[in-house]
């Protein structure tokens, strides 16, 4: 029997040419393309091309790509409608999945596997789904959803339609570098789940709906959430040395903390850290800053020994916070940006395999019992 490779760590089933993450080294590439250079240069939509297309754009081709995703960024009226009667207090990634499913209900073209039906409702999704998060947002907040803008780009029309204001060019670029580090991550829980789905031949939808459900779980996309609790909680930077010990004395886990692939500092939560403290410095927010500084002095020096760094959702928190963005919809955030990966892994996995993925599991149990009657139990 083979050894039972646990979370299946460490097994390939796959090749992918989007992203790749050395998790040694700290560094992050999509299509060979280090993050820090897209985070720099980039913008939101560009990577989303390069994802789906495995290639970066012309600029006619970047144009024709920017003005497609703004005709398609409307939802219908009745869609929206429904949003109203979803309950107030459900986490709003619950809400996300059930907006999600129902979009395919309205999509006639929902079975048609085509690869250019599957291209094109990809593309409809990355459009829509900043529309369907800030539209929950607000109807969460009893206000009217906005219309989105097609003079705007994809960071601040979604500015927009969540805050209700157009975005300062700082505050445009901060949520558009934070997209943009969170497009792709390599073959992750949520990634994998949309796989497994598609490669059943079930619809785009079910396989996005998915990856939506796995993305929603505290140990994959919830994590930045945390954080911001857990910041919350300690109150005060001059508490974290105590309540860092009585988290290690505990065996708890420290929220941000730590990453299943990489072994050196995310190189994402770097990038962050710098917009994190602009925040701190230009708005007033540096309690939270100071006390995730002092988290990450203490870790420092009693976890990167055991190669255990900040990772992306360390700072991103302050960062969605500085935005706007209400903690409970840091999840949702993620899924606007990773909704682009998703797509791209589908295309590119319809491309070069879609071989139904079955994997096995080692039996334990015994065999060859008979079977007792009711009347005997």
């Amino acid at each position: 029997m083979s050894e039972i490779a646990r979370g299946l760590e460490g097994v390939v089933f796959t090749e992918s040419d989007l992203s790749y993450i050395d998790g040694q080294q700290g560094k992050l590439y999509y299509l060979g393309i280090p993050i820090e250079e897209l985070a720099e240069k980039s913008s939101y939509e560009e990577v989303a091309f390069l994802l789906l297309h495995r290639r970066l754009p012309t600029r006619d081709e970047l144009s024709a790509f920017e003005e497609k995703l703004k005709a398609r960024r409307g939802l219908r009226v009745e869609k929206v409608a429904s949003f109203v009667d979803y309950p107030r207090d459900v986490h709003p990634m619950a809400a996300l999945r059930t907006a999600i499913s129902e979009l395919g209900l309205f999509d006639p073209k929902e079975e048609d596997l085509d690869p250019e039906n599957l291209y094109e409702t990809g593309v409809a999704l990355i459009a829509k789904f900043p529309t369907v998060v800030a539209a929950l947002k607000r109807v969460r907040e009893g206000k009217l959803p906005l219309e989105p803008r097609d003079d705007l780009s994809h960071a601040a029309n979604f500015y927009y339609m969540l805050n209700g204001e157009v975005p300062s060019p700082e505050q445009e670029r901060v949520l558009d570098v934070a997209l943009i580090l969170h497009a792709d991550h390599g073959m992750n829980a949520s990634t994998f789940t949309a796989l497994v789905i598609h490669a059943t031949a079930s619809d785009l939808y079910s396989s996005i709906v998915g990856a939506i459900g796995a993305l929603k779980g505290p140990r994959h996309g919830g994590a930045n959430e945390a954080v911001l609790k857990m910041i919350q909680g300690i109150g005060d930077a001059a508490k974290v040395p105590e309540w860092f010990r009585e988290r290690l004395e505990k065996k708890e886990r420290i929220m941000g903390m730590g990453h299943r692939v990489y072994k050196a500092y995310d190189p994402r939560a770097r990038i962050l850290k710098r917009y994190a403290e602009k925040v701190a410095t230009a708005h007033g927010r540096s309690r939270e800053y100071e006390i995730l500084e002092a988290i990450e002095r203490e870790a420092e020096r009693q976890l990167a020994p055991k190669g255990i760094y900040p990772n992306v959702d360390f700072y991103s928190g302050v960062v969605y916070s500085d935005l706007g963005i209400p903690p409970e919809f840091f999840t949702p955030i993620f899924a606007v940006a990773r909704i682009a990966g998703w797509v791209g892994h589908i295309l590119e996995y319809t491309e070069k395999d879609n071989r139904l993925i079955r994997p096995r599991a080692k039996y334990t149990g015994e065999l060859d019992l008979p079977y007792v009657p009711i009347e005997q139990r």
